[in-house]
């Protein structure tokens, strides 16, 4: 079992940034990737930041120059740096991580950008 834990949300103003952490632990060896989502009242869960099966960092065209994804394998903690926040970012942001045999989320931090 893998448990995940976000940390950073918050309240910013549009143009601010914030950077988000996810930290892991249980199972780590478990986890072959880790990514971010974000979910907006009414709208369904999308993915953000991850790898893809090739490797690649596939990010939502919305964020893709704005957001960074990050990771620190020592520490078991993936970041998410997000900069130049719009109101469209405002959403629950969720940690995913991808084990051998099931999958992870966090309990989600709120993200809220004012105009």
């Amino acid at each position: 079992q893998v448990q995940l834990v976000e940390f950073g949300g918050g309240l910013v103003q549009a143009g601010g940034s914030l950077r988000l952490s996810c930290e892991a632990s249980g199972n780590i060896f478990s986890i072959v990737a880790m990514g971010w989502y974000r979910q907006a009242p009414g709208k369904q869960r999308e993915l953000v930041a991850g790898p893809t099966s090739g490797g690649r960092i596939n990010y939502a065209d919305s964020v893709k120059g704005r957001f960074t994804i990050s990771g620190d394998n020592a520490k078991s903690t993936v970041y998410l740096q997000m900069n130049s926040l719009e109101p469209e970012d405002t959403a629950v942001y969720y940690c995913n991580a991808r084990g051998r045999v099931a999958e992870y989320w966090g309990q989600g931090t709120q993200v809220t950008v004012s105009s």
